[in-house]
């Protein structure tokens, strides 16, 4: 069979498991799904946590930052690594070192092991990159958006269903005699013995791109881009181009938020709404369920806006979708009232998720010689959005104002996402491909549910 590199997927068929695109696909938002579980897993926990380490409101907040701060250099690292060696072998050594501090956070017995522990668990994170990486060299210019999209959210759904899960497998070793602080502790050996497998499943259920693994491809492609050599003097051009942290910016103010919302909502409403840990948990969990559909509108819209205004309607979309995530965190912030508390979460989560997914529909055109760093840099955006956040949560600042404060901050990055721009050769490139995926009178993305 001829090795290529080029023949990319062209629409996205669910059900069809034998192709190394769709393969890929499923795998991939499998894979970050579970990162997410194990990420967040003791969120949901961390009542219980702060009772028996007897954790204070600054201390919540450092672990709060900590879970995150260290995913910016994982990112950044897996970003070119992926470039490098290619992102199976990336991610399966990702997720089987990652599951050791996510089994192993049971055995804190202090503040400071225990924030030590979560923000070693906090590198898995970078799983992120890996999985927008792999899914933009499968898939073509008029679907990469929605696939993106798709995987990442419902990777991102992990970060709601474990809000939700985490209590119930709290409750199940409770039931059986166990104590409280015994068993928020083997509740998270359950995400990292999961994490471990889907490593191992990993590595033999994908290939790094659409016609084989990097050697492969570079024994019979000597010009092909992934693993080459030049791969750090790619990763230095993109530093220098200022659309990558423009677009930093913009994930920072979605993702990043996405990530400090997962770490507080379940406080937010037992402090706030005087709930138990258990529905606080599950309805904190309905912020981030909304990945199963709201994200991949985000990738749907983006290769929408592409396909009819080019690469600048799809930077339009992500700055209209930005100002709408700022005025609902906005109006979340001030509601007093249970169920407007909740319902203002549930579209500020709809635009939040929106936000994410318009933002890496611009991603993979920023420079294809190295996607995995642009991916790495802009997915650390996320986190430094989270740290920036986190600060506000640690002080004198009421939860609600600090969340006010972060809403008046994504308005105002959504004019900042509008200065990325693109050359008049850039819009030629993608509209030439484009023409050649999709003819005339018929474009559309495809997002099927047959093969």
């Amino acid at each position: 069979m001829t090795i290529t590199p080029h023949a990319k997927a062209t629409k996205i068929d669910l059900f069809n498991f034998k192709t190394p695109q769709m393969r890929t696909f499923h795998l991939t938002w499998i894979a970050f799904f579970l990162c997410f579980f194990g990420w967040f897993g003791i969120a949901p926990l961390m009542v219980y946590v702060r009772e028996e380490l007897s954790l204070t409101k600054a201390q919540i907040g450092n672990i709060i930052i900590a879970s995150v701060a260290i995913t910016i250099f994982m990112r950044l690292l897996i970003g070119w690594l992926c470039d490098k060696i290619g992102p199976r072998i990336a991610y399966t050594f990702l997720l089987i070192l990652g599951s050791i501090p996510v089994m192993s956070i049971g055995l804190a017995d202090s503040y400071l092991s225990f924030l030590l522990l979560r923000l070693a668990i906090g590198a898995i994170g970078a799983s992120f990159v890996i999985t927008q990486y792999h899914t933009s060299v499968m898939f073509a210019p008029n679907i990469i958006g929605t696939a993106n999209a798709t995987t990442a959210g419902w990777g991102n759904l992990g970060g709601g269903v474990t809000q939700m899960v985490m209590p119930l497998i709290f409750g199940f070793f409770v039931a059986f005699g166990f104590t409280t602080g015994v068993s928020w502790r083997l509740a998270m050996v359950v995400p990292g013995i999961a994490l471990f497998l889907m490593g191992i499943l990993y590595y033999f259920g994908t290939q790094d791109t659409p016609g084989g693994n990097f050697k492969d491809i570079k024994e019979t492609y000597p010009t092909f881009q992934g693993g080459k050599k030049n791969s750090l003097a790619n990763f230095l051009l993109v530093i220098k181009d200022s659309r990558v942290w423009l677009l930093f910016l913009a994930y920072g103010a979605c993702f990043g938020i996405e990530l400090t919302i997962n770490n507080i909502a379940a406080l937010y409403y037992v402090d706030q709404f005087k709930l138990t840990p258990a529905t606080a948990g599950l309805i904190a969990g309905l912020f981030g369920l909304m990945n199963l559909f709201a994200r991949t509108l985000g990738g749907v819209f983006g290769d929408k806006f592409g396909i009819k205004w080019g690469l600048r309607g799809r930077v339009i979309w992500l700055s209209a979708a930005l100002a709408g995530e700022g005025i609902c965190l906005v109006l979340f912030s001030q509601m007093t009232s249970l169920v407007l508390a909740i319902s203002s979460m549930i579209v500020f989560s709809l635009f939040v998720q929106m936000s994410e997914g318009a933002t890496f529909s611009v991603v993979p055109f920023v420079n294809k010689k190295a996607i995995g760093a642009v991916s790495g840099i802009v997915g650390a955006g996320g986190n430094v959005g989270a740290v920036s956040a986190g600060f506000l949560f640690r002080g004198e600042m009421t939860y609600q104002n600090a969340l006010l404060v972060i809403g008046v901050a994504v308005t105002i990055s959504a004019f900042f996402a509008l200065l990325v721009r693109f050359t008049m050769e850039e819009e030629k490139e993608v509209g030439e491909e484009m023409n050649k995926i999709i003819p005339q009178g018929e474009k559309k993305s495809e997002l099927v549910t047959a093969s």
